[in-house]
């Protein structure tokens, strides 16, 4: 096993070290973690390997022009790119961006969001099984991002109420979802399975979960409390990045993506279906039968209700309430 590093106050930190030292600090997701990581260091080597303290507005300015022209990224990887600037500017060499940047911004498509019929909708999930079609109905039935249903842990679900209380969703929010009525009785089944794995590991001397925002520290073993642990764990254990600790982490999103994919091929559906497209169906489905566009806002967790209004124009898209020209020819 690799040993153990320990902070030193006497040696000086690398730049990289001490953004990741910031963002731990401020609780900061993994994930976000190793894509700002990835932009600054883009950022560095475009700029033959200058120390981004010698530099300024007009190197970022550079930079996110080059990523928009020359490598023609979307809008909101240019965002990325630029939040991640920023953050490192602003929080760990405290010297913000204060001047204009003029950067050459990427285009955004005004694209609409794919959604499935209630019908192929069942065909796909008909078409998988197992865990990966439960997660499918979670994110059809209660709205849910992939990433919300993958850190779903026991103590989310209430099952006397019919809800399931999403931690930390996008934009750090808490918020409410249904859980749906038809998935009971194999999400239970499922626990059952997972409880027996998590007092397997228990007995092994494992059996401790990540815990959010530092927990681990205010309640040290909360970590091993079956209410902590993930829904949807990973079938083997795996070492800690952060804490150089042995613990069952949750699923690879990835196992979800490759089961969808393959559903959507046996269903002989010539859309592009991802993970999201249940989310998208699960909106689209609730204002086709008059949910009130205030509700489905606070269900998908949008900030802006401007979000939420694209699902009403995916409808018209669809042709609802139209009646085309050429069927009135006799």
């Amino acid at each position: 096993m690799k040993k153990q590093e320990f902070y030193n106050p006497q040696k000086p930190r690398k730049l990289l070290d001490q953004v990741r030292d910031v963002m731990r600090l401020k609780h900061y997701a993994f994930r976000t973690e190793q894509t700002y990581i990835g932009w600054i260091k883009r950022f560095i080597f475009f700029h033959d390997k200058r120390h981004p303290n010698t530099m300024g507005e007009p190197e970022v300015e550079a930079f996110l022009t080059w990523l928009a022209v020359e490598k023609t990224v979307s809008k909101s990887t240019q965002n990325q790119a630029f939040n991640a600037l920023i953050f490192l500017y602003r929080e760990v060499l405290k010297i913000p961006l204060e001047g204009r940047i003029d950067a050459v911004r990427s285009f955004k498509k005004q694209c609409l969001p794919i959604v499935m019929s209630k019908e192929e909708t069942q065909r796909v999930l008909n078409a998988m099984s197992g865990t990966t079609q439960l997660m499918a109905k979670l994110l059809y039935g209660s709205g849910l991002r992939l990433m919300e249903c993958i850190r779903l842990r026991v103590k989310d679900i209430d099952f006397e109420i019919n809800e399931i209380r999403v931690h930390s969703g996008k934009g750090d929010k808490d918020r409410l979802v249904p859980l749906p009525e038809s998935v009971k009785p194999a999400l239970n089944i499922h626990l059952e399975r997972v409880k027996l794995i998590h007092e397997h590991d228990l007995a092994k001397g494992c059996g401790e979960v990540y815990l959010p925002h530092a927990l681990d520290r205010k309640y040290p073993h909360a970590g091993k409390e079956w209410g902590w642990q993930y829904i949807f764990p990973s079938t083997k254990l795996s070492l800690d990045p952060r804490k150089n600790v042995t613990r069952r982490h949750h699923m690879d999103p990835s196992s979800l993506d490759r089961a969808i994919k393959r559903a959507v091929k046996l269903a002989d559906i010539t859309k592009r279906i991802t993970s999201h497209t249940f989310r998208h169906s699960f909106a689209t489905h609730l204002l086709q039968t008059g949910t009130d566009i205030r509700t489905i806002q606070s269900l998908l967790g949008h900030n802006d209700l401007s979000t939420t209004m694209i699902y009403t124009h995916v409808l018209r898209q669809e042709g609802q309430g139209v009646k085309s020209p050429l069927d009135s020819l006799e």
